[in-house]
């Protein structure tokens, strides 16, 4: 298998597993707590619903809504990266990178770090920048 191919596939499990522990933590905190907006859910555990989400919940929603703005453009750079056969030597360094930086946009974002959470957005962005200059410089 080829490098970059390989680094894509761990990536992408990477972030899924990511995505995955932001929906659980949202759901640990409701369950934890009895805490539910929706009333079929709310009902379900014989509460009324709760007027807001818990704070915890709205900020993992944020983090989720943030990553669903980089996540599915990475996936697609990187799709783009092994079919047209950028770096190899570059691919395992942005693909981690990129993971690592959204793992921390998650911690730092449920934590509210400042200004880490910015600088951990911008190490993602970058390495899309950098990838999306891969592809266009393999193609030409």
């Amino acid at each position: 298998m080829d490098e970059a191919v390989y680094w894509y596939a761990v990536a992408s499990v990477l972030l899924f597993l990511k995505m995955f522990a932001t929906s659980a933590y949202q759901g640990f905190h409701r369950i934890t707590k009895l805490t539910f907006k929706s009333p079929e859910d709310a009902a379900f555990v014989g509460r009324e619903p709760a007027r807001e989400e818990l704070p915890q919940v709205q900020r993992a929603a944020k983090a989720w809504l943030n990553d669903l703005e980089n996540i599915p453009i990475f996936l697609g750079l990187g799709v783009a990266y092994v079919l047209v056969g950028a770096s190899q030597g570059l691919a395992p360094w942005l693909f981690l990178v990129f993971t690592a930086a959204r793992y921390l946009h998650t911690v730092f974002y449920l934590c509210a770090l400042q200004p880490w959470r910015t600088v951990a957005f911008a190490v993602g962005v970058v390495c899309m920048a950098v990838m999306s200059i891969q592809i266009v410089a393999a193609i030409l």
